[in-house]
């Protein structure tokens, strides 16, 4: 039986930051430049990792969602993935930026990732370039499709809503979400 938060509500999900490194600078998340990283060592290797998610699987959890940061800058991601993979968890899947997601979709599939969530926040190069600042709206587009093409079936897009910054493209967002057969999920912007 898993174990109760204090609501007492069942802990069956589990977040796995694998790092604190970031290859965008989204406006509503990091600053531009001068971000002080965790030195690597304080950084938890895949095997105290998995070790951890060993003890929160002892209390319950069922699914993990590796996250970062962007997790994709963790170097041999796809050995961690089958790390988990082998604990016949429910769900293993991955939030990403996807703007490295074309180089290892393939190698994720193959490891035993289940299923891929990809932030998007606009499908407009210029306004995508604004946001992040970084112009890999065209990357970001060829990991979905990627991931499409390896057999990621269950994708899903998250977009941060902003006021007078996207909210204009809430119909655009959903015709291309439905047009790759993923699910669109809003997140309200919270500064």
């Amino acid at each position: 039986m898993a174990t109760p938060d204090v609501f007492g509500r069942p802990l069956r999900n589990l977040r796995l930051s694998v790092t604190d490194r970031c290859n965008l600078r989204c406006a509503y998340c990091m600053p531009e430049e001068h971000y002080r990283w965790l030195p690597n060592p304080e950084i938890l290797s895949f095997e105290e990792l998995a070790s951890l998610v060993d003890v929160f699987i002892g209390l319950g959890v069922r699914r993990v969602r590796l996250t970062g940061g962007e997790p994709l800058l963790r170097r041999e991601l796809p050995t961690l993935v089958e790390l988990l993979a082998r604990k016949g968890l429910d769900d293993l899947s991955m939030t990403t930026n996807g703007v490295l997601l074309r180089q290892h979709a393939q190698a994720l599939k193959a490891a035993g990732l289940h299923r891929v969530t990809v932030s998007l926040d606009t499908l407009r190069a210029d306004r995508f370039t604004a946001l992040t600042r970084r112009p890999q709206l065209d990357a970001v587009l060829a990991g979905l499709e990627a991931a499409r093409a390896v057999g990621f079936t269950q994708l899903k897009l998250d977009t941060v809503v902003m006021r007078g910054v996207n909210d204009d493209e809430v119909h655009e967002l959903l015709r291309f979400a439905r047009s790759i057969d993923a699910e669109l999920r809003f997140i309200e912007y919270m500064d």
